[in-house]
């Protein structure tokens, strides 16, 4: 890469990261999830909850942002408390060149959403309450029928 004299600008992530610090990262990963809910913090100061294109809260921790950051690992849960209580997360530890957790990225875990075991499980159910027999449509029925 040939420098051309301009000025970059930088952001730089670290352990006392603030929510200001975060806050491109975050909106461009938002913005990349189609709008998902995105909430991350410093290892050592809160950080922000963005959703709907707009930051809810820049003081914002959760436990599973702190477990994260804790044991350094990725979390994969259902928060019992907080704004996202009951809704699946998942959320990954920020690592320094040491692998040392600095901070931590959550996001709302559009694949926990639907337990696909539990569907399957149903299916032959739904199929009934949506066409009234199973299999749906029957072979002698066109796919546009409807009961």
């Amino acid at each position: 890469m040939e420098c051309t004299g301009g000025t970059m600008d930088q952001y730089i992530i670290s352990a006392s990261s603030t929510s200001d610090d975060l806050l491109p990262m975050v909106m461009a990963l938002h913005h990349l999830l189609g709008g998902l809910p995105v909430t991350a913090r410093s290892r050592d100061v809160p950080g922000l909850r963005v959703e709907d294109k707009k930051v809810l809260d820049d003081r914002y921790t959760g436990p599973v942002l702190e477990a994260a950051i804790q044991g350094n690992e990725l979390k994969k849960t259902v928060p019992r408390s907080g704004p996202y209580r009951g809704v699946p997360v998942v959320v990954a530890p920020v690592r320094d060149g040491t692998g040392t957790a600095i901070g931590a990225i959550g996001v709302v875990d559009i694949t926990g959403i639907f337990d696909l075991a539990t569907l399957m499980e149903h299916q032959s159910a739904i199929l009934q309450q949506v066409c009234g027999k199973d299999p749906c449509p029957l072979p002698t029925e066109s796919v546009a029928a409807k009961r």
